[in-house]
């Protein structure tokens, strides 16, 4: 939890539910809310001229989202999508500019999480400069597992479908389920039940 739910509902912020599919946030709109979600996972993606889908991230339970996007004047880059239903907390923007002057301390809270979210971004965009699909994989899975921290070989499920680490990745998902079989016979990644651990 980013923010805690009491303090922003004492403040004004509304629960709102979305269902799978829905829209949150759409590219191009200006940013109005902050957005937290309280159950759910979202997805932020976009959408490239092929009609390619690129995910940029998949916050869950507890996580804000698009939050940077409060503090410029500049619109949404991205689409905010429920990936499945969700309630989500959500916040006027000039609420939680009144909140965070008021409690300073939440705004190294909020700048922490972005800055940590940020890292996290940087160690999974290292794939992309690889053309073997499966260092790809290997490294974005690597560096989710490490986020978590879990350590142990096979202790950590990957909590994406094979569709979104495709989408992640920027592969087709054929290349995906090719490598994480391949990746699967060099004892790399373990599945059990078609979920895969690494």
């Amino acid at each position: 939890m980013i923010i805690s739910e009491n303090l922003l509902f004492s403040y004004g912020a509304e629960l709102q539910n979305y269902h799978s599919g829905d829209t949150i946030i759409e590219e191009d709109s200006t940013p109005k809310y902050y957005f937290q979600i309280k159950s759910g996972t979202v997805k932020l993606s976009s959408f490239l001229e092929d009609g390619k889908e690129f995910i940029h991230g998949i916050p869950f339970d507890g996580h804000c989202f698009a939050e940077t996007y409060l503090f410029t004047e500049k619109k949404y880059a991205v689409n905010a999508i429920a990936v499945t239903d969700c309630e989500i907390i959500r916040f006027e923007k000039k609420r939680l500019t009144d909140l965070l002057l008021e409690k300073p301390d939440l705004i190294l809270k909020v700048y922490s999480y972005t800055a940590d979210r940020m890292h996290y971004r940087y160690l999974t965009s290292a794939p992309f400069s690889f053309k073997d699909p499966m260092t790809k994989l290997h490294i974005l899975m690597r560096h989710i597992k490490d986020h978590f921290g879990f350590k142990e070989k096979f202790s950590f499920p990957v909590p994406y479908t094979r569709q979104q680490l495709a989408s992640l990745t920027g592969m087709r998902i054929e290349t995906v389920i090719r490598a994480i079989k391949k990746m699967e016979k060099q004892n790399v990644l373990k599945i059990d039940n078609s979920k895969i651990y690494i």
